[in-house]
């Protein structure tokens, strides 16, 4: 008869990290390599990233950017009023949200999307003590059209709802890089990255992880950032585990 040495450690089940989590996910991120609209080979690859880590019993909310679309900056620099320009960002929003939205529910996931822009036919309104229902009753909550209100990113409305919801961290899903860097790495092979940093570091040094109004939401609510690069399959599901992956930013 043999002995069973091995302690009931080393059969424990490694838990997330994060119980509640807000994804941000850049506009730019849904083309794909084309630069513009939404590639759905890349769609999928996210919502099978999504289901992966929505089967740890993590509450995932998601935010989605437009810019694979419009800017509302864009608008601005070619003579465009800037609300107007910012309210096309917001419709834009809603296109990639549709698609994740769609996606996900093919692998059987339940979802609801709600949009700060009432569009009843296609979304829910977005009502704060709605949205944290439908996330204790298992499902994922899908946030478009921004905060609703022009000059404001979808960066800062990543920053707003998690607030809102009491997420305990963001996690941002960045496409062609893997964290924080002093410099572009793409343009720069010297460019130092960071494995670390505070609110106040992203502000004074001017790193471009989030605009300054989302950086300081972050740093008042104390809500965690996670950068990483959302290219490389599994990254999303470490980063809610608490691995090692891309740039940290907060005071842990």
């Amino acid at each position: 008869m043999t002995t069973d040495c091995t302690s009931d450690t080393d059969h424990a089940v490694k838990k997330p990290k994060y119980k509640r989590v807000v994804l941000k996910l850049s506009g730019e991120s849904f083309a794909g390599g084309s630069g513009f609209g939404i590639d759905l080979n890349v769609v999928n690859s996210m919502a099978r990233q999504i289901k992966d880590v929505f089967q740890k019993q993590v509450e995932m909310a998601v935010v989605v950017g437009g810019g694979n679309f419009w800017r509302g900056t864009r608008g601005e620099q070619e003579g465009m009023d800037r609300a107007t320009s910012d309210y096309m960002g917001m419709l834009a929003t809603v296109l990639n949200c549709m698609a994740l939205q769609d996606r996900l529910e093919i692998l059987g996931l339940e979802t609801r999307l709600m949009t700060a822009i009432d569009m009843r036919e296609v979304a829910e309104p977005y009502i704060r003590r709605k949205a944290i229902h439908h996330l204790k009753m298992g499902r994922i909550v899908i946030f478009g059209a921004g905060t609703g209100n022009p000059y404001f990113s979808t960066d800062t409305t990543a920053a707003l709802r998690a607030a809102e919801i009491g997420a305990e961290a963001i996690l941002m899903g960045k496409r062609g890089t893997d964290g924080v860097y002093d410099s572009d790495p793409n343009l720069n092979p010297s460019a130092k990255k960071f494995d670390q940093l505070d609110y106040l570091d992203v502000i004074n040094l001017g790193l471009k992880v989030m605009d300054a109004t989302a950086t300081t939401l972050c740093m008042d609510n104390c809500i965690p950032l996670v950068v990483f690069d959302m290219d490389v399959y599994g990254n999303i599901e470490k980063a809610v585990m608490g691995e090692k992956v891309g740039t940290i930013v907060g005071r842990e």
